[in-house]
């Protein structure tokens, strides 16, 4: 069995939640999203390996089963609590301090990880803007994206979660971090939206009573 992290103090409350996903990484996005309340409080930050166009669509159909309101980032967005934004195709999304505000910046750097967007690129960036008061979470996705980024937010004291592998459609990036350590709950997709509310604060989370059905399954172009 794969080793989850141990800690030996209290955990601060995250003020933000940042996701990395690819194969299989719509419909598991769908069904956590499905069941978290708008009331969570803070940000969450997606970025599922997904072509240009395809993230604005797949946006729009996040939205509709999400009690969140859910957006293909643009450039220079605002980022506020109780919205999800997508990194849109072919395109880094970073959240970066503007003054008082945290705004979304995108660029076209180079890939990392053979990807762009990547989950690395995202986190460390989220980890700058917000210190270790993070919840990462790696869904299913081929390859090992998000794991250096992982690392770096558990080494600032925050929290990790990954999908175990007997519901992952591909166990490369959540494996890549459970195989480290550093992942605080290695969980099946069923149990993870009620992982993430009690980490958020569950007092915050308001109801079950916002879940919504989610997705159906995807068309083959969703995840690359």
């Amino acid at each position: 069995p794969v080793a989850v992290r141990s800690r030996a103090g209290a955990v601060g409350t995250p003020r933000a939640l940042v996701v990395g996903c690819s194969t299989g990484g719509p419909e598991a996005l769908s069904a956590v999203l499905s069941k978290v309340p708008a009331t969570i409080g803070v940000p969450v930050l997606i970025t599922q390996h997904m072509p240009p166009v395809f993230t604005r669509l797949y946006a729009q159909r996040l939205d509709k089963v999400s009690a969140l309101n859910v957006v293909e980032a643009t450039d220079g967005q605002t980022v506020e609590a109780g919205t999800a934004y997508v990194a849109p195709g072919d395109f880094h999304m970073e959240v970066v301090r503007r003054g008082t505000a945290l705004v979304v910046k995108l660029n076209q750097n180079p890939p990392e990880n053979f990807c762009r967007p990547a989950v690395d690129v995202m986190f460390r960036s989220a980890l700058a803007a917000f210190g270790g008061d993070l919840l990462a979470l790696v869904l299913t996705g081929m390859g090992s994206d998000g794991k250096l980024g992982c690392k770096a937010i558990a080494d600032a004291g925050g929290q990790v979660v990954v999908q175990d592998e007997a519901t992952s459609v591909v166990w490369g990036m959540p494996g890549a971090v459970a195989r480290e350590g550093i992942a605080d709950e290695v969980l099946p997709l069923n149990a993870i939206p009620d992982a993430l509310l009690r980490r958020l604060g569950g007092a915050r989370a308001g109801a079950a009573g916002a879940a919504r059905t989610p997705l159906p399954p995807a068309e083959p172009f969703a995840a690359t």
